[in-house]
């Protein structure tokens, strides 16, 4: 049977039309759940599709990726939220092809995906052409909306590896640690979930780590999301406190780029004004008082090598060394002096020292090394700012506290994980850091993407969340010991 040539122009024209209003219909624009999340296992396809020139390549089998479409910008809607600014662009049209497989597939390995294009492995289908053909594509080359890309076959086996390990993975949790670790849940909606750190566990994995709070979440606080929850920020293991995570790519991105906004760098307004976009607040047990019971500490901080060059720390930096710094504020407040010679602090990071992968990983050394250096109050148990304190360290006797020693060592022994949960209060010759992330204020976020439905949004009116963490069982004795 003969078509005629311009009915056949006429039929692709429609069928790519087609295509591009049903990539408009996978929008992240959605309120249930998932509603930001973009990539399921379901969303791999396997087609055979004739290659540019018209042989099939490698075997003729690809996985497809869903079709580009206009996708919620996380860092844009981020730094609009940090900045306390109405308007701007709700949804972004410019992508490329490395960043819509990664969006598409958060379970791949980055390694893998770069190297796929590196090998120049990775195809695309344009929908401005004609042709059903493929042609290959760069990591930087920028997607048309409907554009499909397509992944060799290869890469089903590394995500059902990676399913088998995620799999694999929960089994390792007993029923008792996975009751554990959603018993430290504060806060949880479609797009955050936020838990209060016990003291002790590591916030991500690393040499010589077994279990990290960021595996024990992709574990036990997945629930019903096709995505792991993501770390957006950083505590240091001995301190405790409100740990805050995006439950999906997009919701990560933009806490990210709250977080390092308002982190980075502080102007005047944000410094003199009373609700600011981010506010973090800290509990602290410092040995002394400062001279005065409230401003701010302004002094530049900057690493240096110790112990022949077998270790690292942070440390003020003055104007006269040459080292690399950068500068750092912190407003303080006492809550309470008492009569032994010891001092709660509240400190608030106003800007810290940025990390290109995690922001915030510095500002606990900072409140640190704030307190120890500049305040000369160092905090109880931070032996690495406050040693020369602790030399003179002198515990409060057992007869001031009503506890049985051997019924704390019981408990200990039955915390999951090892955690040693009760003991370090101001009591024992060697007290643990006190040092907890009390209270936190930040934009909520899961309201925020749910406004960029309606045209007339405005996301400097957007409501905040309120979040509080009770203090760690040694640091609340040390509290009481302190008041009776």
């Amino acid at each position: 049977m003969l078509v005629d040539a311009s009915l056949l122009r006429l039929l692709r024209s429609k069928l790519s039309t087609a295509r591009r209003v049903a990539g408009l219909s996978v929008s992240v624009f959605h309120a249930h759940p998932a509603e930001y999340s973009t990539t399921t296992t379901d969303s791999f396809r396997r087609r055979k599709i004739e290659g540019s020139n018209g042989n099939k390549e490698s075997g003729g089998k690809w996985f497809t990726l869903p079709p580009f479409t206009k996708h919620v910008n996380g860092a844009a809607i981020g730094r609009q939220l940090a900045a306390n600014a109405s308007g701007g662009a709700k949804a972004g049209t410019e992508t490329t092809a490395l960043k819509w497989v990664l969006r598409c597939c958060p379970e791949l390995p980055r390694s893998l995906v770069h190297k796929l294009f590196r090998l120049r492995q990775v195809r695309r289908e344009s929908c401005t052409v004609e042709s059903s053909q493929l042609k290959r594509v760069s990591a930087k080359d920028l997607l048309n909306i409907g554009d499909r890309i397509f992944l060799p076959i290869s890469v089903q086996d590394s995500h059902a590896q990676n399913q088998e390990l995620h799999e694999k993975q929960e089994g390792h949790c007993t029923e008792e640690e996975v009751n554990f670790i959603r018993s430290l849940e504060l806060y949880k909606d479609s797009a955050v979930i936020v838990i209060n750190k016990p003291p002790g566990m590591p916030v991500q994995g690393g040499i010589g780590i077994k279990r990290s709070l960021d595996e024990l979440a992709a574990t036990c606080l997945r629930y019903d999301h096709s995505e792991p929850p993501r770390l957006v920020h950083r505590l240091d293991r001995d301190s405790s406190g409100i740990l805050v995570m995006g439950r999906t790519q997009t919701s990560a991105i933009v806490l990210h780029s709250i977080f390092r906004e308002k982190t980075s760098s502080a102007s005047k307004d944000d410094i003199d004004r009373n609700e600011r976009i981010l506010q973090k607040r800290y509990w602290a047990l410092v040995i002394g008082s400062p001279q005065r019971p409230k401003g701010f500490i302004s002094a530049s901080l900057g690493k240096v090598v110790v112990d022949d060059g077998k270790s690292e720390r942070i440390t003020v930096i003055d104007k006269t060394q040459t080292i690399p710094s950068q500068h750092a504020i912190t407003e303080y407040q006492v809550i309470k002096s008492t009569s032994h010679g010891h001092t709660w602090l509240e400190l608030s990071p106003l800007t810290g020292r940025k990390h290109q992968t995690v922001s915030n990983k510095m500002l606990v050394p900072q409140l640190r090394v704030h307190c120890a250096e500049v305040l000369g109050t160092p905090i109880v148990g931070d032996y690495k700012y406050g040693w020369q304190a602790h030399r003179k360290w002198q515990h409060f006797p057992l007869s001031n506290i009503d506890e049985d020693p051997n019924e704390n060592s019981a408990k200990e022994n039955s915390r999951p994980f090892g955690l040693n949960l009760e003991s370090g209060s101001i009591c024992e010759k060697h007290p643990r850091l006190h040092l907890h992330c009390k209270k936190m204020i930040l934009p909520n976020v899961s309201k925020a993407l749910q406004s960029l439905q309606s045209s007339d949004y405005d996301l400097s009116k957007m409501e905040s969340l309120e979040l509080a963490a009770p203090l760690p069982a040694f640091m609340q004795k040390s509290w009481d010991i302190l008041n009776s």
